[in-house]
Order: structure tokens, then sequence, then C-alpha cells
């Protein structure tokens, strides 16, 4: 039998996606989900100061914590980005196999329908939650946005919550309770420069930071508590006949623990000071952190949602990673991510969601939704 609510926000989950939304730009998006609450009826429809676009459905006693449940906006792909999008053939289809591809479709165009799809299931079995839900569909949580949406939203509801709960769109089956902690640099090497013939012997920016890259990417690191490290991004020098002026990389740090995350950056921060020498300076800049912190697995949130997945045949995997979770999380709130789908090619142009799981994982959403309240004094 066809599931009407699947349909509809699959539908949904498409329009979403054919929005374009990098960080720093969802605008045009946030606008569109705003749209979309108003239409629903829901209350307190909100533009906030960060770009969030927040929106409540009224529980049975608003004096209880509210649920915030948050999926962000923003994708890692640039406006230039073609948004195609293409579904699988009829044959698929039949045989259960029906996948959606395109940019950003399940990270996170799928968690931004999530919470539509939330309300209709919610409707449709006429459903009144003991407390408030709140909705958000929040921006920065890709790239360089630092989290800054989900802090405005922690900023606002602090701990008066019952929990918070995100979604991301390819997560089915994972739990995570465990935030990964992330430090940023943007490193940058400057020198006098000159013509690569008539000046040569002088530094050059590229070639410094070159050798700087190799120290850093040559530093041991525990495997346990995991620890990565990884440069994303190097820029610089003006063309192939000048000795560079200036170069710049932008490294990633992160690590299970704050402590071991803690010591990497001091070791970097020592390479960065050594490779300081006359006529060579090189400059750091912090452009990001994102602080870690969990709950335990044994703990009655993360369980109910072992049970919910568990109620769909859903085996659950309980992780850790950086995500909107990170900011509760690291100011002892409890909250957590679970997933709508299965997918894959996240971040790249073969992006795509798997199409049977989501009534499960829909499903699995609501109720968690609706009994979270039942393991909460608040």
């Amino acid at each position: 039998m066809k599931d009407e609510v699947v349909s509809r926000m699959l539908e949904l989950v498409i329009a979403i996606q054919q929005i374009p939304a990098p960080t720093f730009e969802e605008g045009e998006r946030a606008e569109f989900v705003r749209g979309r609450f108003l239409a629903e009826g829901l209350r307190d429809v909100t533009l906030d100061g960060a770009g969030n676009i927040l929106a409540y459905l009224p529980g049975a006693d608003q004096r209880r914590f509210p649920l915030v449940v948050s999926a962000h906006l923003d994708t890692v792909f640039s406006h230039e980005t073609e948004l195609r999008l293409t579904r699988d053939p009829s044959t698929a289809l039949r045989a259960g196999l029906e996948r959606i591809h395109g940019p950003g479709i399940g990270d996170n165009s799928m968690g931004v329908g999530a919470l539509f799809g939330l309300v209709w299931r919610l409707r449709e079995r006429g459903l009144q939650l003991p407390g408030d839900l709140w909705l958000v569909a929040n921006v920065g949580e890709e790239g360089l946005g630092d989290l800054c949406g989900m802090k405005a939203v922690v900023d606002r509801f602090g701990a008066r919550v019952t929990a918070y709960l995100i979604i991301e769109g390819m997560a089915l089956g994972h739990i995570y309770h465990r935030a990964v902690a992330v430090q940023r640099y943007r490193i940058s090497a400057h020198t006098a420069g000159g013509h690569d013939w008539s000046d040569y012997g002088q530094p050059s920016a590229v070639h410094e930071l070159a050798a700087l890259t190799a120290r850093i990417a040559s530093l041991a690191l525990p495997v346990s508590p995991r620890t990565t490290l990884n440069i994303g991004k190097i820029a610089g020098g003006t063309s192939i006949n000048t000795i560079a002026a200036s170069a710049s990389l932008e490294l990633d740090m992160r690590s299970e623990s704050p402590q071991s995350l803690a010591e990497l950056v001091s070791r970097v921060d020592l390479l960065i000071e050594t490779a300081n020498r006359p006529g060579v300076r090189v400059d750091v800049e912090g452009i990001g952190r994102r602080p870690g912190g969990s709950i335990p697995a044994q703990h009655p949130l993360i369980q109910l949602a072992v049970s919910c997945l568990g109620a769909q045949g859903i085996e659950p995997n309980l992780i850790g990673g950086s995500t909107d979770a990170n900011v509760p999380l690291s100011r002892d709130i409890p909250a957590l991510v679970m997933g709508v789908t299965s997918g894959g090619g996240a971040h790249t142009l073969s992006e795509y969601v798997d199409v049977e799981p989501v009534g499960r994982g829909l499903d699995a959403l609501a109720k968690f939704v609706s009994e979270v309240w039942l393991i909460s004094s608040g």
C-alpha cells in the first residue's frame, strides 16, 4: 500500500534540493521553509538573527519542556553547482531498489523534509504530543559555518528542553551520541616574493608552506582515541615564474578526546612557530571550533532511540561525529542525531538516497518524538 505521507515528503525533499543553499547563503531555502511552516499552520514561525527558521506544533501541556528537532539547511555546494536530479527507472522501483540522485539530496534536503514528514505523520495518527514540538531549519552546519545556527538555537532554548534531536538525511541506523571535537586553522606564509630567475634563492611563500604542510602531515596521531588532521585547501602565488609572496592553507584537526585534540593543536602551533625565520612570516587564524561532548550509551534518550530503530527492524549503530549535536552536548544538554534513510556519495555530485527505507526511518523518528516525554521529567 502506498504511503501517502512518504510520497508527499519525497516531493518536498526534491523541491528543497532544487534550491541552492551554500553555507552563509541559505536565505532562499530558508524562505521556502518559512512559507511551508506557515502553510502548515504551525505556531510562532520565526526567522531569527542567525538565519534559522523556527516554528512549533503545540503540545497538550505547554508547561512541559519542549522537544527541539532540527535539520540543517546548508549544503557544501556553491550557487554555480548544477543541482541536476535523477531517479532510478521503474524496474528499480518494482524491485524496491529505487534511488534519488542529486547534490545535497541526502545532506540535508532529506533531513529538512523530515521536519514536515514528522508533522504529517503525527497528524495522520491523530497524536497530540505531551509538550511542544519545536521544528528548526538551521544554518551554518557545513564547512566554515562553525555551527553558528545551532549555537543560536541552543542560546535561545538552553537546557530547558526535553532534548535536542538532530536529523541527518542519510544517517538511518546511526545514533550519534558522542560529539567529536574539531579545531580549524587558516595558516598563511608571507615573503617578499620576486622574479623566479633574477631573485632566485629568495624564500617563496609556496615553498615554505609546502614544507610546513609536509611536517604537519607527518605528525604521528593516536589511533585511540581516534584523532585526525586534514589539509583540505591550499592557495597562493601569482604566476608560474613568480616567487610567491603569499600562500595559505586550511587545516582541520579533530579527535574523540578533547585532550588529544589540544595536544595535537599544541604540536601544530609549535611547527608554525618554528616556521618563522628572517624573510618568512607565518601567521595562524582560528577559523572554526566545534566543542566535544557526549552522553552515555545507557542514557534513556539513547536507549529510546535504540528501541525506536529496533521496532522498525533496524540494527542501531552508536557512534560519534561532528554535527549540530556538538553544541548542546558540549553544554551537557541531552542531544542525539538520528537519520531518515540510507544513501551514499555525500558531498559529491553523485550523492543519492534510497527510497525504500524512508517510511521506516520516518516511523522511527515519529515513535521517538511521541515517546520522549515518557522518559523525561521536563
